[in-house]
């Protein structure tokens, strides 16, 4: 009778619950409102020489409050139009340095009270640190000295951040260039207010604009005339002293980078027209160049509004794109051009070419070399060495090329042609060092270059150092990490010659920290940092990558969590939450190698499952879920079936073990995970129930492409009808919940998406919940509603899965 009145409350509790229209936010159970409740270890920064370290310290979330500020979605950005930075910027509120040999870390001295640091900013010389506080004023120019660990405010200029960073060293590290507020800026217009004095048009001139579903685009001509006002900057020149003065006059600068020497500064300032149905960033700009004092030596690049580009991944706009500095030079300019119009239908033997220009920056430049696939960047090395890369999305190959920047009759040498899925293949990146003008180059000792990587290998992953010779190509390895029960990254290379590397050594319960290790001398390391596990209630709980094989025979894996508690003996029948997130290759070999490490250290951040190991559930985080497309077929073609195949592939591999009670098993993801919850829901009987955060479930929305699918809706209807979970409403088998933020960005996860998807199944008799999130984006920062979204996903796991049999199901 007991258990009769038992279950009777709980039906009563969870279906007023349930119905419930107006709810304020909840909070998950104490267990795992702990583990939110964690402190939050700093970010850390170490100089060049490994001698310094600063430690940045901020709340792991934002509050309702904050996120509730006064904000504008305008061309692509978000912004606080009385700050006058971005509106989801997240905020350090305290900076502490320390010798990278001492273990406790000292105060700087001076910051503002109640500090929102931001775009911090360290000097060539790093001895200086130069970030931008916010206040209800507006942003504000600070700076610290990192030796004597005190802090200023420089000036009391309102800078703008609305377009980035707004602040740019100086390369004597004696003076800052800076985006200042104009004086005469005008008032915005309140677009709520507003009298419209007419109809918004867009007009289609028959070309064809095959655009991605962006988000927060100009919608009318108010909105061109706030986003004119916000963009808006004066540059201004800031000297340690606090002493200002006029460098360039107002317009819309988008990007500024000195030359080397610093002689000369290179700058983007945006025009128009502007466009409705494509981002800022691809407005009409022109790049200039200007020489320290702020006279203007040459315009170097005028690009038109980018609407219309070739359809395809790998398509680019025509004309000079991706203008760089060489690093081992004191002023030279490089760029791609495509030498297929921009178009990969186009065949040609190159698809790009890069060319050079030194100052005074006349003339069209000087061909350096060209490139089999896109173009995707230099490793400079000197005026006869330099490491170029380019991709290629469609077979996912990349390649790497050693080429002579002063001869380019010279053909490149393709050094690694492979795909860059392929982890266990992949060479590892060339070492850097600062050169004398304080930029990244190739580390070259008496012909030998350096390559640090992963080192995923089907023995598991043990990050490397090659020694690589420029003349003969081949590699030696000099070192390689033997941990078998911790993860070791290697981080950079502090001096090469003496041996001398940062890297970052964790475990299961043991928290990053970072040490330097001497690579010639055996266990040789250091501490640096000593930051404490703030997870201790989870520290001990059983946690293994598991592998298991789909029925076509391709090789998954995941990374399984036991309750707290749980004997492994006992082989009692648990519930079960999977969580996963789809990923396409063009082969089995890439999809099936194992880049999951057993030693990563356990950190339930936001939005994991693995709360709930407090809670009694078996946990399948990161589960495999490869949807794989060889040769002319894509991925795609055949997304639900290998979708399917992966769950059950994974569920009887838990099974089998057993741990599980395979009748109550939950399945959940984010973004495209939530499209997958939805998709396996609709065509499996796998699941009992599941929860789908921010996902896109009508691909007709998305009808140039979505996700790794670049074909249009047209060009294979059938492909996007059976992707989409909403034409699949009908079929749905098991309750389903819906979480979405409110103010979603992210290209095609818009709110709508939510919305119309919960009621086409509330229409057709399924049982789902929709739960939005006011002021939220894509992921979610506030911590009521992070607290709210644990609670919500609790409740929902208890009833419809941990419960499932006591209801009769």
């Amino acid at each position: 009778m007991k258990n009769i009145i038992a279950f009777v409350a709980f039906l009563f509790v969870t279906t007023s619950f349930f119905g419930q229209e107006k709810l304020k936010y909840q909070k998950p159970p104490k267990e795992i409102l702990e583990l939110v409740d964690a402190p939050l270890a700093p970010s850390v920064w170490i100089d060049s020489k490994g001698e310094n370290v600063l430690l940045f310290y901020r709340d792991a979330y934002k509050s309702i409050a904050e996120l509730s500020e006064t904000e504008l979605r305008l061309g692509g950005l978000r912004i606080n139009p009385k700050t006058n930075i971005g509106s989801r910027t997240r905020y350090f509120n305290n900076i502490k340095v320390k010798e990278a040999t001492t273990k406790d870390a000292k105060q700087i001295i001076g910051l503002p009270e109640n500090a929102r640091i931001s775009n911090l900013s360290i000097s060539p010389n790093e001895k200086m640190i130069a970030f931008l506080n916010t206040s209800g004023n507006g942003v504000q120019l600070w700076i610290a000295d990192i030796e004597k660990g005190s802090a200023k405010k420089l000036s009391t200029l309102r800078l703008n951040a609305n377009m980035g960073n707004p602040i740019n060293w100086f390369k004597d590290s004696n003076a800052l260039l800076v985006n200042a507020i104009p004086n005469n800026r005008k008032e915005l217009i309140n677009i709520s207010e507003a009298v419209p004095e007419g109809p918004t048009i867009s007009a289609s001139d028959g070309e064809k604009a095959q655009n991605r579903t962006y988000q927060d685009l100009l919608s009318s001509p108010n909105d061109e005339y706030n986003f004119e006002q916000l963009a808006l900057s004066t540059i201004k020149k800031v000297t340690l002293n606090g002493e200002v003065s006029d460098f360039l006059p107002t317009a819309m600068y988008d990007d500024i980078d000195f030359s080397p020497d610093g002689n000369y500064v290179m700058v983007n300032i945006i025009k128009k027209p502007f466009s409705y149905i494509v981002p800022y960033y691809r407005f009409p700009f022109e790049t200039n160049i200007y020489d320290k004092n702020g006279t203007l030596i040459q315009k170097v690049n005028d690009v038109p509004l980018n609407e219309v580009q070739p359809k395809g991944f790998m398509a680019t706009r025509e004309g000079k794109r991706s203008m760089r500095w060489r690093a081992d030079k004191p002023a030279t300019l490089y760029w791609a051009e495509a030498q297929d119009k921009g178009d990969p239908e186009v065949k040609v033997d190159y698809r790009d070419a890069v060319y050079e220009l030194a100052a005074p920056f006349k003339g069209k430049g000087r061909l350096l070399l060209k490139t089999i696939n896109r173009f995707s960047g230099i490793t400079w090395g000197n005026d006869n060495l330099a490491i170029a890369r380019d991709y290629w999305w469609n077979d996912r190959n990349t390649k790497s090329y050693i080429f002579n920047p002063s001869n380019a009759s010279q053909t490149p040498k393709v050094i690694f042609d492979r795909s860059y899925q392929d982890r266990y293949s992949d060479p590892g990146n060339f070492v850097t060092t600062r050169n004398n003008y304080d930029e990244r180059v190739l580390e070259i000792n008496n012909g030998t270059a350096y390559l640090m990587g992963d080192g995923f290998s089907e023995k598991g992953q043990f990050p490397f150092i090659d020694e690589y010779n420029l003349k003969t190509q081949k590699t030696k390895r000099v070192y390689e990490s033997t941990y078998t029960d911790k993860l070791e990254n290697l981080n950079s290379a502090i001096d090469m010659k003496k041996g001398k590397i940062l890297v970052r050594i964790e475990s299961q319960n043991e928290y990053p920290n970072y040490y330097f290790r001497n690579i010639k001398k055996k266990n040789d390391l250091t501490a640096v940092t000593s930051f404490e596990n703030p997870f201790k209630s989870i520290q001990d709980v059983h946690k293994e990558v598991i592998s298991y094989k789909r029925d076509d025979g391709l090789e998954l894996e995941g990374t399984l969590y036991l309750p707290i508690g749980y004997d492994v003996n006992s082989k009692e029948k648990m519930p079960m939450i999977l969580w996963a997130y789809p990923r396409e290759y063009k082969d089995k070999s890439s999809a099936a190698q194992s880049t999951t490490n057993p030693n990563e250290f356990i950190y339930p951040y936001y939005g994991s499952p693995i709360y709930w190991v407090t809670q009694g559930y078996v946990v399948l985080d990161d589960a495999a879920f490869p949807i794989v497309g060889e040769g002319d077929e894509e991925p795609n073609d055949s997304f639900v079936t290998q979708l399917v195949g992966n769950a059950k592939a994974a569920i009887d591999a838990v099974d089998e073990m057993g741990y599980i009670d395979r009748n109550r098993v939950g399945v959940g993801g984010h973004s495209y995970g939530a499209f997958m919850t939805a998709n396996l829901l609709s065509h499996s009987n796998l699941f009992a129930a599941g929860i789908a955060r921010s996902g896109a479930y009508n691909r007709t929305l998305t009808p140039f492409g979505f996700q790794s699918e670049e074909r249009s809706y047209w060009d294979s209807p059938e492909t996007y009808n059976t992707m989409s979970p909403f034409m699949n409403a009908d079929k749905m088998k098991s309750p389903l919940l819906l979480i979405h933020g409110e103010a979603d960005n992210n290209s095609g996860t818009y709110p709508l998406q939510s919305e119309r998807y919960f009621n086409a199944l509330k229409g057709l008799g399924a049982t789902a919940r929709l739960v939005m999130l006011p002021k939220e984006s894509h992921g979610y920062s506030a911590k009521e509603s992070v607290l709210h979204v644990l609670w919500e996903q609790h409740e929902w796991l208890e009833k419809y899965v941990k419960n499932k049999k006591n209801i009769g199901e």
